[in-house]
């Protein structure tokens, strides 16, 4: 009898997030590009480089500033005739990450 491979999940989605988005969603949370690059575990010049169009990131490094604002309560608004956009998550339709509190964690 024949063992079947196990089925691959995939267990991280392509990031969707474009320069425009990523400076528009900090705009709304108040962080710096600093303060992402913490929450996010990249660096400054990734940020930098991503919001300026000078270079796209590594897919997990887009994956990560993603999933930053994401959990800072961002919500990416695709591209459906009327334009890309973000706004926040309302606050009782479920739980976020607030950036600044976790940023200042290590100060306490």
């Amino acid at each position: 009898m024949a063992v079947s491979q196990p089925k691959r999940l995939n267990k991280s989605q392509k990031a969707v997030i474009t320069p425009g988005q990523l400076r528009a969603a900090r705009g709304l949370l108040d962080i710096s590009q600093r303060e992402l690059a913490d929450a996010a575990g990249v660096s400054l010049t990734a940020i930098k480089d991503f919001e300026s169009g000078a270079r796209t990131p590594r897919p997990a490094t887009l994956r990560a500033m993603q999933d930053a604002m994401e959990s800072a309560g961002i919500v990416l608004i695709p591209s459906n005739g009327g334009g890309q956009g973000v706004r926040l998550r309302d606050p009782d339709q479920g739980v976020h990450t607030d950036v600044h509190a976790v940023e200042g964690a290590d100060e306490a």
